[in-house]
């Protein structure tokens, strides 16, 4: 077989309802999608980082952001992400999709190649596999792997809004269609969240890089769990938020 190209997409836009800008909110003088691009480039088995954003006037910001950071970048639909996303790896001739989404900063760049492993080394057999479906994992480390082959059947067949404002609904919902895989830790731990969509959320994310990146800035999961475990009292800073339905 054919050494398949991998490329992480990076799912981005300023336009967000609950927290507008957040991706170029600052935390020590780095925007949070620096810290991400910085994750990102430590992944060993992907062969291309993408941003796709949207042809919406504010993302202007993000692509200049893209073009300091010599970070190709893609420009599609702002409402249907399915399509900016089978347009953008048509382009960047994408044989396997990873999708992050800009939101998780703090992501570990060693379960994003657990994730693309588990794809690569079961690909005859996989079309989707994912550490979100089944949630264990804090959220914040979510890595999505698809092949091109089922995005373009996906593309041509979801109908439905969500289905295509949040690119991967389809898989899951007809598991009868696809193949699908499923990464989960031995302890659950999905009690975290360290993704950042609202206000409360970007405070905890500021305050975890703050205590962490200058001593140590390629911090990995365990790191993370090791700080909460001796800071408890950051879960209370964003344990109001309601986690967003499809």
């Amino acid at each position: 077989m054919k050494k398949p190209r991998v490329v992480i997409f990076i799912q981005a836009r300023m336009g967000s309802t609950r927290l507008p800008g957040k991706h170029l909110k600052e935390v020590l003088g780095k925007p949070l999608i620096a810290y991400l691009l910085e994750r990102l480039r430590r992944v060993h088995n992907a062969d291309a980082i993408v941003l796709a954003t949207t042809v919406n006037p504010l993302d202007d910001q993000l692509v200049a952001f893209s073009k300091k950071h010599h970070l190709p970048f893609f420009r599609g639909s702002e409402d249907d992400v399915l399509d900016r996303f089978y347009q953008c790896a048509k382009e960047f001739k994408a044989d396997i999709i990873v999708r992050i989404t800009a939101d998780c900063p703090l992501i570990d760049p060693a379960v994003i190649d657990e994730v693309i492993e588990c794809f690569l080394t079961n690909r005859a057999n996989l079309d989707y596999v994912s550490n979100t479906e089944k949630r264990t994992f804090p959220r914040g480390m979510d890595v999505e792997v698809f092949s091109f082959n089922s995005l373009k059947k996906v593309h041509a067949e979801a109908k439905m809004p969500e289905e295509k404002e949040h690119v991967t609904p389809y898989y899951y919902r007809h598991p009868e269609l696809f193949r699908i895989g499923s990464i989960m830790r031995s302890k659950d731990e999905s009690r975290y969240r360290w993704t950042v969509d609202t206000n409360a959320d970007f405070k905890l994310v500021k305050t975890v890089l703050e205590n962490i990146y200058p001593k140590k800035p390629g911090f990995t999961l365990n790191d993370l769990l090791n700080l909460f475990d001796e800071h408890p009292e950051w879960m209370k800073i964003n344990a109001n938020v309601q986690q967003k339905t499809l």
